[in-house]
């Protein structure tokens, strides 16, 4: 296989972290080859290093589970995919009691206060913005609303959808922000 080094180390890594790869490294090299095999059209043809990846995941994953299907090491049942060699817990083979488990790569970057206080904030935002929609009705607050923020949409797409013009809702947009943000203090 003829494949640069810089995209040969992307495909390892990719294997590496793959969930499946933990408890089968002894079939690492077929899992590589297997990868490379199926790969070798997409990384001559794709030039964007994000879209590469992504191609490889899924490719990479493709190729694990064929390689530990014919290993006889995975099988495919109505639930899903299933190992072949099941661990029983009553009698464990490894004694995990003196086990060290490592949190110092874990990264939080939400505690479980700052999830409550975000879904706070957005239920009184969407109530701020309903109450405005029932005092101004005429407006269609609650429609921009749901135009912008939640289906993405331009102010341009949104001027067409409500047979507006852009200035108007601009205008309109403006005045509901500043609605919020007085009725959130």
């Amino acid at each position: 296989m003829d494949l640069a080094q810089d995209k040969i180390d992307l495909i390892e890594k990719i294997i590496r972290n793959d969930r499946k790869f933990t408890n089968n490294e002894d079939l690492y090299d077929d899992f590589f080859n297997e990868t490379c095999k199926r790969s070798l059209l997409i990384v001559k043809a794709v030039t964007s290093d994000a879209t590469l990846e992504a191609y490889l995941k899924k490719i990479a994953t493709t190729s694990i589970l064929n390689v530990l299907k014919n290993e006889g090491r995975l099988r495919r049942t109505h639930e899903g995919y299933s190992r072949t060699k099941n661990v029983s817990l009553e009698n464990p083979e490894t004694d995990y009691a003196k086990t060290k488990i490592d949190f110092s790569s874990i990264e939080i970057t939400e505690t479980p206060e700052d999830i409550v206080t975000k879904k706070d904030i957005l239920q009184r935002i969407v109530d701020s913005v309903y109450d405005i929609d029932r005092r101004m009705p005429a407006k269609d607050y609650l429609k921009l609303y749901y135009l912008r923020y939640e289906n993405g949409m331009t102010q341009k797409e949104i001027a067409n959808e409500l047979n507006l013009s852009q200035s108007e809702v601009s205008k309109r947009l403006f005045k509901l922000m500043n609605e919020v943000r007085q009725s959130l203090g």
